[in-house]
């Protein structure tokens, strides 16, 4: 087995006392997710947070003012919900990140164990979760592909749905007589189709739009009863929104006129909606009502935000962070008071800088140069995002600011197969993954140097997952343009990543490529990282976790070993988890490592 050079993590990382807490500050500044309550106790509530130094469930009574950490895990727990009656917390139970095992459940009260919280479930990949007071729906995945069980009153789990494609549990009625389940037996998991079922398993409705046009559950309305499922569609080429009346069999388009994408939740009466707009890497939120088809925008600050919901009293709760401001919890009551929600105890995160927007040709990019730089070219980190299908947006990052803090001016692109822009600009990458996406970035790389931003000899490329195989491929196919590259947990060797990465990204891979590797073996080759690592000339980091059900280790040493045998400049950082991590100190010490390789190798 080759030994590959390990990554040195610097302590401290800056020689600035100052700085160096300030850049560790926020990341250790304690940060929570948006609450969820139970539906007939809603002052119990589930939320994550990382206010041990570890992701994980803590519960609030809203009554007592209560909050307890629930679950304690070395790697962190990142899946979980509660009861409709707000007596069980449900929580996914993996091993060390690796995404597969079993939902366990214990009292929502404290001091009760956790148990298996359904009898007659294997070990698999989460596949959706719908938990009634008297049907509980769990979907799994495996090597063999979906499979939905159905307990009811708390009897052993039968199986309702098996199919070799990819699918899941979508939503169950409130009356809890139908299921919805999301399948690809249409051979495309990226553009799902939607399937009624009774518990029982019983085929009641089916609705597909057809080739390339992708249907989301959203959930059915909170009225016990009104069995009506809120739905979002791409129709017209964007994200938008329908109500499907499953017993009658017939829809409402809900048309909202507004740039951008368009998605939605129910208020607690379901004459209307809370709608989130998407438009430009930001947010806005606004009441729809059903009725009479008026649009109210509500008052939120200028930013993003990450998700959003409307508590029995009519006030909207939602979680929110800029570029410069830190992400909290914000209430916004029926009567217009707006004010921080929850915030947790200790240090709140320094502040950082606002991103300002480009666009080269249609494609959008956000830029920010460090506070104070001088006029003139900077040493410039081009940040690729995840996914592909995701979007870098107008929120805080301690990720990003770190970069600043150390000099480098950051832009994120929002390359082709980027969410918010479209159905058209985010499959446009089909047949052609990430070399369509670089094409891309190369474009504003050029708009970066041309116009005097980016310094062109201190190019850097960085990214992690779908971010981290564009920086690999990007390395191999565009040497002349990065002077460094940071690739974390990426795709490196397509047709071993495809071999050993979970089935649903399998399937993923199939929809994207047109088919699989046995059927496309010269396609997957030319997108591959690997078939390019001859010509990869800029030092590079390769950042792995060693139970990534994602991006397995395997492929990335196939990679790590031709650099080896070339005598390529390059550098590893492994670490025991998943793809990523929920430990804080173990992502400040990848991330320190991260730009202490990056000022080394620039000089």
């Amino acid at each position: 087995m080759t030994t590959h050079p390990t990554a040195e993590v610097p302590d401290p990382l800056f020689p600035d006392a100052e700085a160096e807490q300030r850049w560790r500050a926020r990341f250790t500044a304690p940060r929570v997710s948006l609450p969820g309550w139970a539906d007939d106790a809603p002052d119990r509530n589930l939320y994550l947070s990382n206010a041990s130094g570890v992701w994980e469930v803590y519960a609030w009574d809203r009554a007592t003012d209560t909050h307890r950490r629930v679950t304690d895990r070395p790697n962190g727990t990142s899946h979980a919900a509660l009861s409709p009656d707000g007596e069980a917390i449900w929580w996914f139970n993996d091993t060390d990140g690796d995404e597969f095992g079993t939902w366990v459940s214990e009292p929502f009260a404290p001091g009760g164990d956790a148990k298996p919280a359904v009898e007659g479930v294997p070990a698999g990949y989460p596949a959706g979760l719908e938990i009634g007071h008297d049907v509980v729906a769990v979907g799994t995945s495996t090597d063999d592909g979906t499979t939905v069980y159905v307990s009811r009153g708390g009897a052993p789990a039968q199986v309702i749905y098996a199919h070799e494609n990819d699918g899941g549990v979508s939503a169950l009625s409130k009356d809890e007589t139908l299921v919805v389940l999301a399948h690809s037996e249409h051979g495309d998991n990226r553009h799902a189709a939607l399937r009624v079922v009774t518990p029982t398993g019983e085929k009641v409705a089916e609705k597909w739009d057809g080739p390339g046009k992708g249907l989301d559950a959203i959930a059915f309305s909170p009225v016990r009863g009104d069995n009506r499922l809120l739905v979002g569609h791409e129709r017209r080429g964007r994200e938008e929104l329908l109500i499907w009346d499953v017993a009658a069999d017939s829809e409402t388009e809900v048309t909202i006129d507004l740039p951008g994408e368009i998605s939605a939740d129910w208020y607690p009466d379901a004459r209307a909606l809370l709608v989130a707009h998407t438009f430009r890497a930001r947010n806005t939120l606004h009441r729809y009502d059903l009725a009479t088809g008026e649009l109210t925008a509500l008052d939120t600050p200028h930013g993003t935000v990450g998700g959003a919901r409307v508590r029995p009293d009519g006030a909207v709760e939602y979680s929110w962070s800029s570029a410069a401001r830190p992400g909290v919890v914000r209430t916004l009551g029926a009567d217009g008071d707006e004010r921080v929600l929850l915030k947790p105890p200790g240090h709140e995160a320094p502040a950082s800088i606002d991103l300002e927007d480009v666009f080269v040709g249609e494609v959008h990019a956000l830029v920010a140069r460090p506070a104070g730089a001088p006029d003139g070219p900077l040493p410039t980190v081009f940040h690729l995002h995840g996914g592909p299908h995701s979007a870098d947006e107008d929120r805080f990052s301690a990720y990003r600011a770190v970069w600043l803090d150390a000099g480098y001016a950051v832009v994120h692109v929002n390359y082709r197969g980027s969410t918010g822009y479209g159905s058209k600009w985010r499959d446009a990458i089909e047949g052609r993954p990430g070399l369509t996406e670089l094409e891309d970035v190369a474009a504003v790389h050029g708009w970066a140097v041309s116009s005097g931003f980016a310094d062109p000899a201190k190019c850097v490329v960085n990214g992690a997952s779908w971010g981290g195989y564009l920086t690999l491929l990007a390395l191999g196919t565009q040497p002349g343009l990065w002077a460094a590259g940071v690739a974390g947990v990426p795709v490196a060797d397509y047709l071993a990543a495809y071999e050993d990465e979970m089935e649903p990204l399998r399937a993923f891979d199939r929809a994207l490529f047109g088919g699989s590797p046995e059927e496309l073996p010269d396609r997957y080759r030319e997108c591959s990282p690997l078939t390019y690592v001859d010509a990869v000339r800029a030092p590079v980091l390769v950042l792995a976790g060693e139970n990534d059900p994602r991006c397995p280790i395997r492929q990335i040493d196939n990679y790590l070993d031709r650099l080896a045998e070339r005598g390529a400049a390059y550098e590893v950082y492994r670490y025991d988890a998943g793809h990523g991590s929920l430990v804080v100190a173990e992502t400040i010490r990848q991330t320190a490592a991260e730009v202490a390789f990056v000022r080394r190798v620039l000089g």
